[in-house]
């Protein structure tokens, strides 16, 4: 049977038949609009040969199905990268202020991204900082063992008792592990107060909700998978002892006012109001992810400021996992402290992928200057095997919103409204200072 190709995809058979492209639209945004289906195609393209590459797709299937029959190769997405990139380039809106503008920008990131993952996955040797700003826009201070030795005293001195530190920390923590078949209680009802506090501060589709599964043997610990139409599916992996502060956190970061609001927001404002249809297709290699990440990391502290996530927790979720609410103010002291050495992370990050250091020495890093279990270590590294430069965007991808969202000003309401701006707009980390 004869079937006849959608007008978006001629672009690709005339390519590979060596002819040209037909004259599109005059104007730019009908162009930028014709070259979208382009892109959408060679990102979809690339998730044949990187599986982890494509996080979520909600637009049209019959490119999805284009992208599935021909799985062209990697050196063909890139060429084909490299003439896209040269038309958007040559239809720039002249208004430098113009929204078009804004999405342009976003769209010459989001393949400069695909061609440094292209790089990769062919075998290309990339610094971490290089990678990391090729991807995300962004790279991470570097800090050397003096900084984080500090922080290490300081806990010492906090936590009390005597012998090895890493160790004394670990036995602490596991004092607020939530029991197994209490899990889905606490989650429940920390997912709950998250929603509640969001969707009293932003509108969300009245359609929107997710579901929540408990899984194993994932180097994360918990994942939103966005399935369009204001609908995910969040992962909660259980290989080790979740602490009651991971209910918070998870709830906040994967729901609300996280992924869930972010990706529910993206989609209503930028493909359904705009027809932005980039955004029906999240890269995760991509500048998108640091203001994800970030977002979603900082979204905890929005939605409970000061004291009131210990207030909170106390009050609920202690009780809910039978752990003694009378510790939970020294808990999140030493937590606090712990917090401070999230960059030492990177660090190991950094010199591992870069190769100067092994996995072992890798662990041994985490264990000493993260205070990680070496069973939570080895998952990190694991995280490392598979994302690469990723993990910048959870901590510098975090000091970044906040600094965009706190801007001369204490005035919460206008916080939310800021955060909500972000989580509505194709903003990158070139836009948040």
């Amino acid at each position: 049977m004869t079937q006849k190709l959608p007008a978006y995809l001629l672009f690709f058979v005339l390519a590979g038949c060596g002819q040209e492209q037909p004259a599109g639209p005059e104007t730019p945004a009908a162009d930028i609009d014709n070259m979208v289906n382009d892109y959408l195609f060679l990102e979809l393209s690339m998730g044949w040969h990187d599986n982890g590459h494509v996080d979520a797709y909600f637009g049209p299937e019959e490119i999805r199905e284009a992208a599935n029959e021909q799985q062209i190769s990697l050196d063909d997405i890139d060429s084909r990268v490299t003439a896209l990139k040269a038309k958007l380039m040559a239809t720039a809106p002249t208004d430098a202020d113009s929204a078009e503008n804004a999405r342009l920008d976003g769209l010459l990131r989001r393949l400069s991204a695909l061609q440094t993952r292209i790089a990769l996955n062919k075998g290309e040797s990339i610094s971490f900082d290089d990678e990391s700003m090729r991807l995300f826009g962004a790279a991470a201070p570097d800090r050397d063992a003096a900084y984080f030795q500090a922080i290490l005293e300081e806990i010492d001195d906090r936590l009390g008792g005597e012998g090895n530190l890493p160790e004394r920390v670990n036995a602490f923590q596991n004092q607020f592990a939530i029991p197994e078949d209490r899990l889905s209680a606490v989650f429940d009802a920390a997912i709950a107060e998250c929603r509640r506090r969001t969707l009293a501060n932003i509108d969300l589709p009245d359609n929107e909700s997710f579901s929540i599964e408990y899984v194993n043997d994932k180097p994360w610990s918990g994942y939103n998978w966005y399935q369009g139409n204001a609908q995910s599916l969040i992962q909660v992996n259980t290989d080790l002892p979740i602490f009651i502060s991971r209910a918070v956190d998870l709830g906040c970061h994967e729901g609300y006012p996280g992924h869930h609001t972010f990706n529910a927001l993206l989609e209503k404002n930028l493909v359904l109001d705009k027809g932005w249809l980039e955004f029906s297709l999240y890269p995760l290699f991509s500048p998108q992810s640091l203001i994800a990440e970030g977002s979603g990391n900082y979204g905890i502290e929005l939605a409970f400021p000061g004291d009131e996530r210990i207030e909170f927790e106390k009050n609920v979720l202690f009780p809910l996992a039978g752990l003694d609410a009378a510790e939970a103010d020294h808990y999140y002291e030493v937590m606090a402290l712990l917090a401070k050495l999230n960059y030492a992370g990177n660090e190991a990050a950094r010199d591992y992928l870069n190769g100067t250091i092994d996995r072992e020495q890798a662990i041994e890093w985490l264990v000493e200057y993260t205070l990680a279990s070496p069973e939570r270590a080895l998952q990190r590294t694991e995280f490392f095997d598979a994302y690469r430069s990723y993990t910048i965007n959870y901590n510098l991808g975090q000091d970044l919103v906040r600094e965009y969202v706190e801007r001369d000003t204490t005035n919460m309401a206008e916080r939310w409204d800021r955060f909500e701006k972000l989580l509505s707009s194709p903003m990158t980390a070139a836009d948040l200072n």
